[in-house]
């Protein structure tokens, strides 16, 4: 275990784009009965806390990189997960956490064991795409992962105290598991209080989903079901309502839609999905890599809360916003409404959000704070490009948002790890709050010295938001905007079933003789 220290925040380079960036970071946008409201002088420095490092020497590996953190907090404990050294093809060379046990005040961070050959006697040579729960009913912390290599598997990782964690349990190795994400009912007056869900999407099997449930803290997991439907799809995020209902946001397997499907029997069926919008989103340049996936949370009385990337309140489909969709039943969705960090008319591109809701609030009064990355000049390219960092508050459910806050940036794209999809610092990054605190975890980089890379897992040493916020501070609302008519996304349909660009889309022709082809085989 090694006690992380807080660091400086990262320095900034890129010459003369900072001073543009940081303008554009924190011009909120004039929505329903609001006024312009500008920045002029550079906002304060956040002080970052570093949670890990990249230590590995594998080969397979480039180092020193870290990407892709989630998180999860029970009462005053908040467990991080993520990836530690990017393998280009995919994965990293390990699972690593950081812990706070004292509501974000100190942490302590570490690798998981057990997963690959490069850390604690594991046989995989990658792991990716770690989630974080708590089963409160058996007192457990779960991390689940993806162990690749000559099999790929989801496997659940345990700790009772977020500290000290157990090698892992197989959650399954069928197919070519990938995106998994794991939540746990932790609702004392739930009938299915102690179930813990892990959904994960097969791009072998053309992005068909699956879910499996767990009664018994993680230690064991029930056979994988399928949606009433066979739903195709990416990177879903199950969340819990307190009454035990179980519903799962994902992104439809060609990027085209928003969808959403649950449980109402503690995991022993699924229903078929439901759209909760088109996806009308605009493709971020630079080569890095992003897609629209949902990020979703849950308040105190059941609200489902759901953001995305998107460009529909955009002119031309010029740029990004962040976008949110609610449901109280998972049947039943909100219009999208556009999160006013900036004006429609300004050049900034947001992507990558991370939302957290307060489980103590709800409603009209619900505590929301989404961090997220952005450019401020969406026709950037690769060596232009300024890649930054910001957050944005609710203290009404969403109905109005605080300024846009600058956290970090802005970063070169060269300072990311390559994939095949491109350069990346996270497909999702997580926000959650813990004593009415919101702490968010998120990959940042630095400009080099001595190595290829300088990128690592941080927080904010302050809480981001809290019920503090000033009753005068400024608010913002987009409430009497509307989307552009017709609107529609710059570019084609995903041509990939995973982030990795490991299974291809067959061509739509192609694609509709084999799902004609695969109906006649079952009639």
């Amino acid at each position: 275990m090694i006690t992380q220290s807080r660091e400086p925040r990262p320095r900034q380079s890129l010459g003369g784009l900072i001073v543009l960036s940081i303008i554009l970071a924190i011009l909120p946008a004039c929505g329903s009965g609001t006024s312009p409201f500008t920045h002029t002088t550079t906002p304060p420095e956040i002080p970052l806390t570093r949670l890990s490092t990249d230590t590995f020497t594998n080969a397979s590996s480039q180092h020193a990189t870290e990407v892709e953190p989630d998180t999860f907090a029970f009462g005053s404990t908040i467990v991080s997960a993520f990836q530690v050294g990017r393998i280009f093809s995919g994965g990293g060379a390990d699972i690593g956490f950081a812990t706070s046990t004292d509501g974000g005040t100190t942490w302590t961070g570490g690798l998981l064991p057990g997963i690959t050959t490069f850390q604690g006697g594991g046989t995989s040579t990658a792991a990716s795409d770690a989630s974080v729960a708590f089963d409160a009913a058996h007192n457990v912390w779960i991390i689940a992962s993806l162990a690749l290599g000559t099999q790929f598997q989801v496997v659940a990782s345990r700790s009772s105290d977020g500290l000290t964690w157990q090698n892992p349990v197989t959650v399954t190795a069928t197919g070519s598991p990938d995106k998994d994400w794991i939540v746990c009912d932790n609702s004392a007056s739930s009938p299915f209080f102690g179930h813990c869900y892990v959904e994960w999407d097969d791009p072998s099997a053309n992005g068909l989903v699956w879910m499996s449930t767990s009664t018994d803290g993680g230690l064991t997991w029930g056979q994988a079901l399928n949606t009433a439907d066979s739903v195709q799809g990416i990177g879903g995020q199950p969340v819990v309502q307190p009454n035990g209902t179980v519903i799962v946001p994902i992104e439809g397997v060609f990027g085209s839609d928003m969808l959403s499907f649950s449980s109402t029997d503690g995991g022993a069926s699924w229903s078929s999905h439901v759209i909760i919008s088109n996806i009308i989103d605009h493709f971020v340049a630079g080569g890095l890599r992003t897609s629209p996936l949902p990020s979703a949370e849950v308040d105190g009385a059941g609200t489902v809360y759901v953001v995305w990337q998107d460009c529909r309140f955009r002119s031309g489909c010029s740029s990004n916003d962040l976008v949110m969709s609610t449901s109280t039943d998972g049947l039943t969705w909100t219009a999208p409404a556009r999160i006013p960090i900036d004006a429609v008319s300004s050049t900034a591109d947001h992507f990558i959000p991370g939302l957290g809701v307060d489980p103590a609030t709800s409603g009209s009064s619900a505590h929301l704070t989404l961090t997220y990355y952005w450019y401020s000049q969406t026709n950037c390219s690769f060596s232009t490009c300024a890649l930054n960092l910001g957050f944005v508050s609710s203290q009404d459910g969403g109905s109005t948002w605080t300024a846009a806050k600058m956290i970090a940036g802005p970063m070169s794209l060269s300072w990311l790890p390559d994939t095949f999809s491109g350069r990346m610092v996270a497909d999702y990054i997580s926000t959650s709050y813990s004593g009415g605190k919101a702490y968010a975890a998120f990959a940042l980089a630095r400009s080099s010295s001595g190595g290829a890379f300088d990128e690592a897992i941080y927080t904010s040493t302050q809480p981001l938001a809290s019920s503090a916020i000033s009753a005068d501070s400024l608010h913002f609302s987009s409430k009497s905007e509307k989307p552009v008519p017709k609107a529609k996304s710059d570019h084609g349909r995903r041509k990939f079933y995973d982030e990795d660009g490991e299974f291809p889309i067959p061509p739509r022709r192609k694609y509709l003789k084999f799902l004609n082809r695969s109906a006649r085989r079952q009639t």
